[in-house]
Protein backbone atom coordinates (compact mmCIF):
# COMPACT_ATOMS: atom_id res chain seq x y z
CA UNK A 1 0.00 0.00 0.00
CA UNK A 2 1.35 3.41 -0.93
CA UNK A 3 1.93 5.91 1.83
CA UNK A 4 -0.60 8.71 2.03
CA UNK A 5 0.12 12.00 0.30
CA UNK A 6 -1.26 14.09 3.17
CA UNK A 7 -0.07 14.48 6.78
CA UNK A 8 -2.59 12.69 8.98
CA UNK A 9 -3.15 12.44 12.73
CA UNK A 10 -0.04 13.09 14.90
CA UNK A 11 2.03 14.15 11.88
CA UNK A 12 -0.62 16.69 10.91
CA UNK A 13 -0.75 18.08 14.43
CA UNK A 14 3.04 18.32 14.56
CA UNK A 15 3.25 20.09 11.21
CA UNK A 16 0.52 22.59 12.10
CA UNK A 17 2.40 23.64 15.23
CA UNK A 18 5.86 23.47 13.65
CA UNK A 19 4.92 25.60 10.63
CA UNK A 20 3.88 28.49 12.90
CA UNK A 21 7.44 29.37 13.88
CA UNK A 22 9.80 27.07 11.96
CA UNK A 23 12.87 28.76 10.45
CA UNK A 24 12.14 26.78 7.29
CA UNK A 25 8.41 27.42 6.94
CA UNK A 26 7.71 30.70 8.70
CA UNK A 27 10.93 32.55 7.88
CA UNK A 28 12.12 31.05 4.60
CA UNK A 29 9.52 29.38 2.37
CA UNK A 30 6.49 31.48 3.25
CA UNK A 31 8.08 34.94 2.86
CA UNK A 32 9.63 33.94 -0.48
CA UNK A 33 6.39 32.57 -1.89
CA UNK A 34 4.32 35.54 -0.72
CA UNK A 35 6.83 37.88 -2.34
CA UNK A 36 6.51 35.93 -5.60
CA UNK A 37 2.72 36.24 -5.36
CA UNK A 38 2.92 40.03 -5.18
CA UNK A 39 -0.33 42.02 -5.04
CA UNK A 40 -3.20 39.54 -4.71
CA UNK A 41 -6.00 41.96 -3.87
CA UNK A 42 -9.20 40.83 -5.59
CA UNK A 43 -7.56 37.70 -7.06
CA UNK A 44 -9.15 34.27 -6.94
CA UNK A 45 -6.47 31.86 -5.69
CA UNK A 46 -6.43 28.09 -5.29
CA UNK A 47 -4.14 26.90 -2.49
CA UNK A 48 -3.19 23.33 -3.41
CA UNK A 49 -2.20 21.43 -0.29
CA UNK A 50 -3.23 24.24 2.04
CA UNK A 51 -1.95 22.39 5.11
CA UNK A 52 -2.72 24.18 8.35
CA UNK A 53 -3.97 27.28 6.52
CA UNK A 54 -0.98 29.57 6.93
CA UNK A 55 -0.97 30.66 3.29
CA UNK A 56 -4.74 30.79 2.95
CA UNK A 57 -5.02 33.08 5.97
CA UNK A 58 -2.28 35.41 4.75
CA UNK A 59 -3.57 35.60 1.19
CA UNK A 60 -7.11 36.29 2.42
CA UNK A 61 -5.75 39.01 4.71
CA UNK A 62 -4.17 40.59 1.64
CA UNK A 63 -7.51 40.74 -0.13
CA UNK A 64 -7.58 37.51 -2.15
CA UNK A 65 -10.55 35.18 -2.53
CA UNK A 66 -9.02 31.86 -1.49
CA UNK A 67 -10.08 28.26 -1.98
CA UNK A 68 -7.82 25.79 -0.19
CA UNK A 69 -7.73 22.05 -0.72
CA UNK A 70 -6.14 19.54 1.62
CA UNK A 71 -6.20 15.76 1.89
CA UNK A 72 -5.79 15.58 5.66
CA UNK A 73 -8.73 15.99 8.02
CA UNK A 74 -6.24 16.79 10.76
CA UNK A 75 -4.63 19.67 8.91
CA UNK A 76 -7.96 20.93 7.62
CA UNK A 77 -9.18 21.26 11.22
CA UNK A 78 -6.21 23.49 12.01
CA UNK A 79 -6.67 25.43 8.78
CA UNK A 80 -10.34 26.17 9.42
CA UNK A 81 -9.52 27.51 12.85
CA UNK A 82 -6.77 29.70 11.39
CA UNK A 83 -8.73 31.23 8.49
CA UNK A 84 -11.83 31.76 10.67
CA UNK A 85 -14.22 31.70 7.72
CA UNK A 86 -12.16 34.00 5.48
CA UNK A 87 -11.35 31.24 2.96
CA UNK A 88 -13.23 28.26 1.53
CA UNK A 89 -11.45 25.06 2.55
CA UNK A 90 -12.22 21.66 1.04
CA UNK A 91 -11.17 18.13 1.92
CA UNK A 92 -9.71 16.85 -1.34
CA UNK A 93 -7.15 14.18 -2.24
CA UNK A 94 -4.43 15.89 -4.32
CA UNK A 95 -4.00 12.68 -6.29
CA UNK A 96 -7.51 13.18 -7.73
CA UNK A 97 -8.82 15.60 -10.41
CA UNK A 98 -10.26 18.96 -9.34
CA UNK A 99 -13.90 18.11 -9.90
CA UNK A 100 -14.94 21.01 -7.67
CA UNK A 101 -13.58 23.70 -10.03
CA UNK A 102 -14.62 24.97 -13.47
CA UNK A 103 -12.21 25.72 -16.29
CA UNK A 104 -10.35 29.05 -16.01
CA UNK A 105 -11.89 29.75 -12.59
CA UNK A 106 -8.77 31.02 -10.78
CA UNK A 107 -6.32 33.87 -11.29
CA UNK A 108 -3.53 32.10 -9.44
CA UNK A 109 -2.59 28.73 -7.96
CA UNK A 110 -0.17 28.21 -5.09
CA UNK A 111 1.40 24.87 -4.19
CA UNK A 112 3.81 25.26 -1.28
CA UNK A 113 5.98 22.29 -0.26
CA UNK A 114 3.43 19.75 -1.48
CA UNK A 115 4.58 18.96 -5.04
CA UNK A 116 7.27 16.46 -4.00
CA UNK A 117 4.72 14.41 -2.02
CA UNK A 118 2.43 13.81 -5.01
CA UNK A 119 2.81 10.77 -7.25
CA UNK A 120 0.44 11.71 -10.08
CA UNK A 121 2.04 15.06 -10.82
CA UNK A 122 1.18 14.91 -14.52
CA UNK A 123 -2.52 14.88 -13.65
CA UNK A 124 -2.05 17.54 -10.98
CA UNK A 125 -0.42 19.96 -13.41
CA UNK A 126 -3.01 19.23 -16.08
CA UNK A 127 -5.75 20.13 -13.60
CA UNK A 128 -3.91 23.25 -12.43
CA UNK A 129 -3.59 24.43 -16.03
CA UNK A 130 -7.27 23.72 -16.65
CA UNK A 131 -8.55 25.75 -13.70
CA UNK A 132 -6.21 28.70 -14.32
CA UNK A 133 -7.35 31.52 -16.56
CA UNK A 134 -5.06 32.45 -19.49
CA UNK A 135 -2.11 34.49 -18.14
CA UNK A 136 -2.84 33.17 -14.65
CA UNK A 137 0.11 32.40 -12.42
CA UNK A 138 1.35 29.29 -10.65
CA UNK A 139 3.69 29.33 -7.65
CA UNK A 140 5.42 26.11 -6.59
CA UNK A 141 7.98 25.54 -3.84
CA UNK A 142 9.79 22.29 -3.18
CA UNK A 143 12.78 20.92 -1.32
CA UNK A 144 16.05 21.94 -2.93
CA UNK A 145 17.64 18.94 -4.71
CA UNK A 146 21.06 19.91 -3.39
CA UNK A 147 19.72 19.89 0.18
CA UNK A 148 18.39 16.37 -0.36
CA UNK A 149 21.68 15.28 -1.91
CA UNK A 150 23.68 16.65 1.03
CA UNK A 151 21.33 15.01 3.53
CA UNK A 152 20.69 11.60 1.97
CA UNK A 153 23.84 11.18 -0.12
CA UNK A 154 23.96 8.89 -3.12
CA UNK A 155 23.35 10.35 -6.56
CA UNK A 156 22.21 13.94 -6.98
CA UNK A 157 20.03 12.61 -9.82
CA UNK A 158 18.16 10.16 -7.58
CA UNK A 159 14.35 9.91 -7.86
CA UNK A 160 14.04 7.73 -4.75
CA UNK A 161 11.13 8.11 -2.37
CA UNK A 162 12.49 8.89 1.09
CA UNK A 163 11.26 9.15 4.67
CA UNK A 164 12.64 12.16 6.53
CA UNK A 165 12.26 11.91 10.34
CA UNK A 166 10.69 14.99 11.92
CA UNK A 167 9.91 15.93 15.49
CA UNK A 168 10.88 12.63 17.09
CA UNK A 169 8.34 10.02 18.23
CA UNK A 170 8.76 8.07 14.98
CA UNK A 171 7.16 10.75 12.78
CA UNK A 172 8.46 11.21 9.23
CA UNK A 173 7.47 12.86 5.97
CA UNK A 174 7.47 10.81 2.77
CA UNK A 175 8.48 12.48 -0.48
CA UNK A 176 10.32 11.99 -3.74
CA UNK A 177 13.76 13.38 -4.42
CA UNK A 178 14.15 14.95 -7.86
CA UNK A 179 16.91 16.88 -9.61
CA UNK A 180 16.32 20.39 -10.89
CA UNK A 181 15.87 19.18 -14.47
CA UNK A 182 12.97 16.95 -13.38
CA UNK A 183 11.26 19.62 -11.31
CA UNK A 184 11.44 22.30 -13.99
CA UNK A 185 11.00 19.82 -16.82
CA UNK A 186 7.64 18.62 -15.50
CA UNK A 187 6.36 22.18 -15.13
CA UNK A 188 7.49 23.26 -18.60
CA UNK A 189 6.23 20.09 -20.27
CA UNK A 190 2.82 20.78 -18.70
CA UNK A 191 2.69 24.01 -20.72
CA UNK A 192 3.73 26.62 -18.18
CA UNK A 193 6.20 29.43 -18.84
CA UNK A 194 8.87 30.10 -16.22
CA UNK A 195 8.95 33.73 -15.07
CA UNK A 196 11.11 33.60 -11.96
CA UNK A 197 13.15 31.10 -9.91
CA UNK A 198 14.48 31.80 -6.43
CA UNK A 199 16.46 29.83 -3.83
CA UNK A 200 14.87 31.26 -0.67
CA UNK A 201 16.99 32.41 2.24
CA UNK A 202 15.49 33.38 5.59
CA UNK A 203 14.31 36.92 6.22
CA UNK A 204 16.23 39.16 8.63
CA UNK A 205 13.69 38.67 11.45
CA UNK A 206 15.00 35.14 12.01
CA UNK A 207 18.43 36.46 12.99
CA UNK A 208 16.97 38.04 16.11
CA UNK A 209 15.27 34.78 17.09
CA UNK A 210 17.69 32.04 16.03
CA UNK A 211 21.02 33.31 14.71
CA UNK A 212 22.40 29.79 14.19
CA UNK A 213 19.46 28.81 11.96
CA UNK A 214 19.70 32.13 10.11
CA UNK A 215 23.40 31.57 9.36
CA UNK A 216 22.88 27.92 8.38
CA UNK A 217 20.07 28.74 5.93
CA UNK A 218 22.20 31.44 4.34
CA UNK A 219 24.99 28.92 3.72
CA UNK A 220 23.05 25.81 2.66
CA UNK A 221 20.05 25.70 0.30
CA UNK A 222 16.73 24.44 1.62
CA UNK A 223 14.04 25.16 -1.00
CA UNK A 224 13.38 26.14 -4.58
CA UNK A 225 10.48 28.43 -5.48
CA UNK A 226 9.22 29.30 -8.94
CA UNK A 227 6.64 31.57 -10.49
CA UNK A 228 5.16 30.39 -13.77
CA UNK A 229 2.51 31.64 -16.16
CA UNK A 230 -0.23 29.81 -18.02
CA UNK A 231 -0.12 31.05 -21.65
Amino acid sequence: MRKATAYHDALGDFFAEHADTSPYNAYTDRPAMLELAGDVSGAGILDVGCGAGHYAAELAARGARVVGIEGSDTLLRHARARVNGHADLLLHDLEEPFGFADDASFDGVLCALAYEHIRNRTQLLREVRRVLRPDGWLLVSTTHPTADWLHFGGSYFSHDWRDLPVGGNGLSIHYQRMPLETFLGELLTAGFVLEQLVEPRPIADLRQIDEAAYDKLHRKPSFLAVRLRRP
